[in-house]
């Protein structure tokens, strides 16, 4: 199945970690990136849905490029959340509007990468080594279900992270 939102759980603990130094919305375009080819698959009626895309080779072309085209895409996107955020009295959640070259290198990669492991425990189809190997060792490592809630705890405890971390900051900056 073509992205789902559990990928963006770990994204959402990697942020609440690395701050300014990651982006979440690069993270989340190099989600969808990264199922275009298995989404033409299965409006073709492909039998193999996860190809080249889906090994690490694939994966580093499309965080290349995603790298370098998410940024302009993300600051229409930024601009409306801090407005949000201004106009509902929470600027202090607000993101820089900038996604510098660093922090747009960090969420193409670890999105296109992480996808790659996600995927390869739920999908047999999947050679993440490939040309090199057509092996999948982490293929069933766990339940759809425990990756799924997995996922969900990551997410869960970024958001919450993130949220305690922006009231610290904000908190601190009061205090000078």
């Amino acid at each position: 199945m073509p992205f789902t939102p559990f990928h963006m759980g770990p994204a959402l603990a990697i942020k609440a970690v690395a701050g300014r130094h990651f982006s979440v919305l690069v993270f989340g375009i190099a989600q969808v990136a990264m199922d275009i080819e298995p989404l033409v698959g299965m409006i073709r009626g492909a039998e193999v849905l996860h190809g080249w895309s889906h090994s690490y080779v694939g994966a580093t072309a499309i965080g290349l490029l995603v790298m370098l085209l998410a940024p302009p895409i993300c600051l229409p996107i930024l601009r409306r959340w801090n407005h949000e955020l201004r106009h509902h009295g929470a600027a202090w959640l607000s993101s820089p509007e900038r996604i510098g070259l660093r922090e747009s290198a960090t969420g193409a990669f670890v999105g296109t990468y992480s996808h790659v492991v996600l995927d390869s425990i739920m999908h047999s189809d999947i050679t993440p080594f490939a040309p090199w190997s057509s092996a999948n060792g982490l293929q069933s490592l766990m339940s759809i279900n425990a990756l799924h809630t997995a996922c969900i705890v990551t997410g869960l405890a970024g958001i919450a992270g993130w949220f305690i971390l922006a009231l610290w900051r904000k908190r601190k900056q009061r205090q000078n």
